[in-house]
């Protein structure tokens, strides 16, 4: 009887530190935890330097472009001179170019310098929504400007008395209100503006695969990037073709003057005595 209530006692009492054991809270050293909050943006593993080094390229980069464009904006504006219809597309460039540096160069190095994106959703969205709009505005005007220098080269006299002021503000009012329209679907649900490349830096949400996602992210390189690259690209080369044509002009004046030249001297007999010959030559 004695063993049997010795066995009884033990098991009670194991069971009692197993009891124990088994409902002590798990949590370990948490203390950290609730001063530290999850941060609601992803990180990369990336060095800490590269970070610095990067973000400090850009804030050089920024600066350069506020400062370069600050110029021709101020330059622009004080002489009359340059207030002509195709400088206005120029100015147009540095005024979407200025902006872009304004907006993204500063974040992007402030984010840098936390190795993440620190500033929430909003200012996210923000962000990546200046980059979008002041982007895209520059690649139209560079659109604009080739198609310009293009009619120009090609087709002076057709233009001659066709471009005014006036036009030439249509066209970039247009332009502005294409760039809005490309810049904005994100706010409505058409792809979203999130953290993306390093993390310290917002733009569309290339990396989604969803159907709508994918769709606005193909119509928007075809139409903001391909079809402006194409018609720059055909610009360019129109110009190419009409200098090396008009080159070509001058070239054959040129061996015509110098034949005429040639042949009167030879009529005159006076090919050696006149220096008309050496200049005709050349």
């Amino acid at each position: 009887p004695g063993d049997i209530n010795c066995t009884a006692s033990f098991k009670e009492s194991l069971g009692s530190r197993s009891y124990k054991l088994l409902h002590v809270p798990i949590h370990g050293p948490t203390h950290s935890h609730h001063h530290e909050p999850p941060h609601p943006f992803p990180t990369v593993d990336v060095p800490d330097h590269a970070h610095y080094i990067i973000g400090f390229v850009i804030l050089i980069v920024g600066i350069t472009g506020v400062i370069g464009n600050a110029l021709v904006i101020y330059v622009f504006c004080r002489s009359r001179t340059l207030r002509t219809a195709g400088n206005m597309f120029v100015v147009n460039l540095a005024v979407a170019d200025f902006f872009m540096s304004l907006t993204q160069s500063p974040v992007f190095f402030a984010a840098s310098l936390h190795r993440r994106w620190v500033f929430g959703e909003r200012p996210c969205e923000l962000y990546a929504f200046c980059g979008a709009l002041f982007g895209i505005c520059s690649m139209m005007t560079l659109t604009a400007i080739a198609a310009d220098c293009c009619l120009a080269i090609t087709q002076p006299l057709a233009l001659v008395g066709q471009v005014s002021r006036r036009k030439a503000g249509a066209v970039l009012a247009v332009l502005w209100l294409y760039s809005l329209g490309w810049s904005l679907p994100p706010f409505f649900d058409w792809s979203v503006y999130v953290p993306e490349g390093l993390q310290t830096s917002c733009s569309w949400d290339y990396m989604t695969f969803t159907p709508s996602v994918r769709a606005y992210t193909i119509l928007l390189f075809i139409f903001v990037f391909f079809i402006p690259l194409g018609i720059i690209a055909s610009c360019y080369f129109g110009i190419f073709q009409a200098i090396r044509a008009a080159g070509k002009e001058i070239r054959e004046l040129d061996c015509g003057e110098t034949l005429r030249c040639m042949n009167a001297c030879r009529t005159n007999g006076r090919c050696r005595k006149s220096p008309s010959w050496s200049l005709c030559f050349l």
